[in-house]
């Protein structure tokens, strides 16, 4: 059995799932990167240890629980241990309210907060027989802020991992294990190119900071949170967020 620790997290073929990712292996974990893009996710993990003994990368669709359970085996069968899981697979949606399609709504949860109950399902169920282990959930603004540039779909998703996140750090406290979330605002990446210039110029002006959030700005927080330092913290929400919501 290794000595090194082991971490899990979801969504991590980019943006912040990647950058997460990259730092748990920079701190030394041996790191399942997890996503249902198996070729980027596999040039993620690749670029950071190109011979696959710190990193490997991993296939799931977070939707369905028997590949997210299938997910969780092939980690233990590889490294015999997982200590740290981060539920950040989401999918980010923008439409109007009133305009928003049944089936996307359908899918959007399930994705980012059925998907994110998974995850605490099945890596709580371990941890909890473990006595042992850290669940770090991505939230967003979006979730406690009415007027995000997304979705009511996706905030409501956002919205919802909060409360999970507390219910789940209820339900496991007594077994040693800690469930936290992070909340961000708009960050540096994929999703923030993706939008269009005016709308994203408009939005940084409202952040107080006057700029858009870093990727390791996010994943400094996951870093402590899955540290021994952090034992006394759960069921708490870290607001990454250029002080646009304060509180």
């Amino acid at each position: 059995m290794s000595s090194r620790r082991v971490a899990v997290v979801t969504g991590a073929a980019q943006g912040l799932g990647q950058a997460i990712a990259d730092r748990f292996l920079g701190d030394g974990y041996r790191v399942a990167y997890v996503d249902i893009n198996d070729e980027d996710c596999l040039r993620a993990a690749q670029a950071q240890d190109p011979g696959g003994d710190m990193a490997v990368a991993l296939h799931a669709d977070v939707r369905a629980l028997d590949s997210v359970e299938a997910c969780f085996g092939e980690v233990l069968a590889r490294w015999d241990v997982v200590d740290v899981w981060v539920n950040n697979a989401a999918r980010t949606a923008s439409s109007p309210f009133l305009e928003i399609d049944p089936a996307d709504w359908d899918d959007v949860l399930a994705v980012n907060l059925r998907g994110t109950y998974f995850g605490c399902r099945v890596a709580g169920a371990y941890m909890c027989r473990r006595q042992s282990g850290r669940i770090i959930n991505l939230a967003s603004i979006a979730g406690q802020w009415g007027r995000s540039l997304t979705g009511a779909h996706y905030a409501a998703s956002k919205g919802g991992i909060q409360a999970l996140t507390r219910t789940a750090a209820s339900a496991f406290a007594s077994s040693g294990v800690t469930v936290n979330a992070i909340a961000p605002a708009a960050i540096e990446g994929p999703q923030a190119a993706a939008m269009p210039a005016d709308k994203l110029a408009a939005y940084a002006e409202q952040i107080p900071v006057g700029r858009l959030g870093r990727p390791v700005e996010v994943s400094a927080i996951a870093a402590f949170l899955a540290s021994e330092e952090a034992s006394f913290i759960t069921g708490a929400t870290y607001d990454v967020n250029g002080g646009m919501l304060m509180r």
